[in-house]
């Protein structure tokens, strides 16, 4: 009975330690990249966004899919199009700056 009691303590204090970890964890916001293939400026942009992609969850949106014909209809003339945790963030080209700034803004909300 000796020995049980450490172990039992051992993995109380492991579960407790792991759970404030996992409520402690910030989450990483989701850039959408609303695209078309072949779309160059989306490349181009997606290589700009390489050093930053460790900050965000990265997903792409094919407007040409029948399911995307609401995106179709609003940025066929304008991609590449991004969007951020939902919300309209930049059109055409990437500005690092307003990536950044955003990011930012993320971060602080969580803390």
């Amino acid at each position: 009975m000796h020995l049980v009691l450490p172990r039992t303590l051992h993995r109380t204090k492991s579960s407790a330690h792991l759970l404030r970890r996992l409520f402690s964890q910030k989450y990483l916001p989701t850039l959408t990249l609303f695209t078309k293939d072949p779309c160059p400026l989306c490349d181009e942009a997606k290589e700009v966004l390489e050093p930053y992609k460790h900050r965000y969850i990265f997903l792409q949106v094919d407007i040409t899919l029948p399911e995307n014909k609401v995106w179709w209809d609003r940025y066929k003339y304008d991609i590449p199009v991004f969007h951020l945790n939902g919300q309209f963030l930049m059109m055409h080209r990437v500005s690092t700056s307003l990536l950044e700034k955003r990011l930012a803004e993320v971060d602080e909300e969580q803390q």
